[in-house]
Parts: structure tokens; C-alpha cells; sequence
């Protein structure tokens, strides 16, 4: 499996701001890498580094082993781009837009495929061509970007918040697509702060954190760092007591309630199984627990600075 984005050491400093701070990043081929982080985490900077719209300030940044900045023109042919916020031309309709931006990644508007996959596409996204852009809610602009992306083919799709005010019913066409251009052997980086969003479409997870990569792996190689959810019915809480690897225990509503780390949970089992526990449940934990254990503590008072940092990314 080759490697389709990779960085090292990136840092991008506007002023005295480190909106990236030694960024290392690799997305192999063939996957849906999940770019996850909250406002302000460096996201849409590495993204615009990646797409040749910035200049790293040091480190490296390679696409399909090319520079993005000195190779721009060649990357863009084999990569389609969707950002969290589109703008459309006010005085063109929907599908002029579709039209201008597809021919303007190598699309013939005669073709009959690109013809029946645009097509297909404003059906699925409920999408009406008619209207002029000056007309389009932020969810239909954004409809715009993601049928012009999937109408042609790529080999690289970067998606920086792409559902970003598009309805749960179009989130789910959103998902389909992105399905099926991981089938057709295309690679995705796909930035979003939708925590289940995520967790549904990705094969490998990256969190950034002030401009750094914190964690980086598939779900089941990240879930060791968080604790499993174990609970079952009780009738005796002394039954509770010597459960090997038990975190967090309580009983509530005629339950037993505790957490186990997830590497542990293997040799926690046999115990359970010899009290003879009825009614167990085990959950896994999730992407918004892994999210959290790196962004808890800035749930109280991070505010200010996300916003300070949003101003740079």
C-alpha cells in the first residue's frame, strides 16, 4: 500500500500564531482517513498547504510524491476538493455551476457517463439545478461542491467539513458516495468534527491537536486508550468486590456499572462468567470518548483560544 499524503515536521506561523507546530501526517492509499479536531486545531491550514493555497513555513508536505506548492497544477488533475463553506457564483444556476467545475477538472459535458452521474447525483442529493446561486441555503451550496466532486472521478478526494449544513437525509447520501469512491480504489482525507460522522466512514483516525498530530491509528488500535463500558444485574453488590481490572464501579437500578481498559477487558470476562452475571452488556468505547480524553480540558475555558487560533486556520 503506497502512500498517497505524508508530512513531517510541518509548522505554519502567521505572525506570532503556530497554526501548525510539526504536523506529522500519512494517508495511504485506498483509505478514508478521518482528519479530526476541533475549530482552530490546524485542519484547514494542512489542508490548504496540501492543495498548494499556502506555503508551509518549514517541514515537508508531499501528494502523490509531488510538492503541492511546485506541482499544483499536476496534483489538481487527480484530486477533487470540497470546502466547509462553498461560494458560488450568484448570477449562474446550480448546474452551470456543476458544469463549470466539473470541465474545469477534465470533464466533457457531452459524455454520457459524466452526464448519467450527474444526473444520478441531483437526484440522490435532492438537489434542483434551476435556481441561481444567489438563491442556494449553505446546504445547497454545498450540494454544488459535492455533486461537482463526485460527478468525475479522482484519486484523491480532500473534504474539509463537507456536510457542513446539509440535512441527516443528505448526510446518509454523503456517506453512500463516499463508499463508493473507497470501492473504486480512491483515497479520502476527510476533516470534520462530526464525531459519528467519522466513526462510520473512516478506516484510519487522525486527532490534531494545536497544530500536532496527538493520536493516529484505526478505531480498534485507539480504543486501548480509552475504558469499556461493562454492566450486568445484580442482586448481591458484595459479588462486586476482587472483579480484576474494574474501574469506576456502582450499582444503580438493580445493575452493576464499571469500566474496564479496553486491553484488559479479555482477562476481565472469565471473571464475570465465573459469578454466573446475568443480562452483561459490554460497549465498546467511542470515537467521542478517544476525542475527549484530548480535548476535555478544553471544554471549560478553550474557548478563546480556539477562536484566537480559528482566526489563523
Amino acid at each position: 500500500m503506497s502512500t498517497v499524503i505524508r508530512t513531517s515536521a510541518l509548522t505554519k506561523h502567521y505572525g506570532r500564531v503556530r497554526a501548525l507546530d510539526g504536523l506529522d501526517l500519512e494517508v495511504e492509499s485506498g483509505q478514508v482517513h478521518g482528519f479530526l479536531g476541533p475549530n482552530g486545531s490546524g485542519k484547514s491550514t494542512t489542508i490548504r498547504i496540501l492543495l498548494g493555497l499556502a506555503r508551509a513555513t518549514a517541514g515537508e508536505a508531499t501528494v502523490f510524491g509531488g510538492d503541492p506548492w511546485r506541482d499544483s497544477v499536476a496534483l489538481h488533475r487527480r484530486i477533487a476538493t470540497v470546502p466547509g463553506d462553498v461560494s458560488v457564483w450568484p448570477n449562474l444556476s446550480g448546474g452551470e455551476t456543476v458544469d463549470l467545475l466539473s470541465r474545469m477538472r477534465g470533464a466533457d459535458r457531452t459524455d454520457p457517463a459524466f452526464r448519467d452521474t450527474k444526473a444520478r447525483l441531483m437526484e440522490a442529493f435532492q438537489f434542483d439545478p434551476r435556481k441561481k446561486g444567489r438563491a442556494y441555503s449553505k446546504g445547497n451550496r454545498q450540494k454544488v461542491a459535492l455533486i461537482a466532486a463526485f460527478a468525475v472521478p479522482a484519486e484523491l478526494y480532500i473534504l474539509d467539513e463537507p456536510t457542513s449544513g446539509l440535512d441527516p437525509l443528505m448526510e446518509v447520501t454523503f456517506r453512500r458516495e463516499i463508499a463508493r469512491v473507497r470501492d473504486a480504489g480512491a483515497t479520502v482525507l476527510l476533516s470534520s468534527h462530526i464525531l459519528s460522522e467519522v466513526e462510520q466512514l473512516c478506516d484510519r483516525v487522525s486527532i490534531i491537536r494545536a497544530g500536532r498530530i496527538v493520536e493516529s491509528g484505526t478505531l480498534a488500535e485507539l480504543r486501548h486508550l480509552t475504558r469499556t463500558e461493562v454492566s450486568f444485574t445484580v442482586t448481591d453488590a458484595a459479588v462486586l468486590t476482587g472483579i480484576p481490572g474494574a474501574h469506576d464501579v456502582r450499582v444503580a437500578d438493580g445493575r452493576a456499572h464499571l469500566t474496564v481498559d479496553s486491553d484488559a477487558i479479555a482477562g476481565t470476562l472469565p471473571a464475570l462468567g465465573a459469578l454466573g452475571v446475568q443480562g452483561l452488556r459490554i460497549e465498546p468505547p467511542s470515537l467521542e470518548d478517544l476525542f475527549l480524553r484530548h480535548y476535555g480540558d478544553d471544554l471549560g475555558g478553550g474557548e478563546e483560544t480556539a477562536q484566537r487560533r480559528t482566526r489563523s486556520s
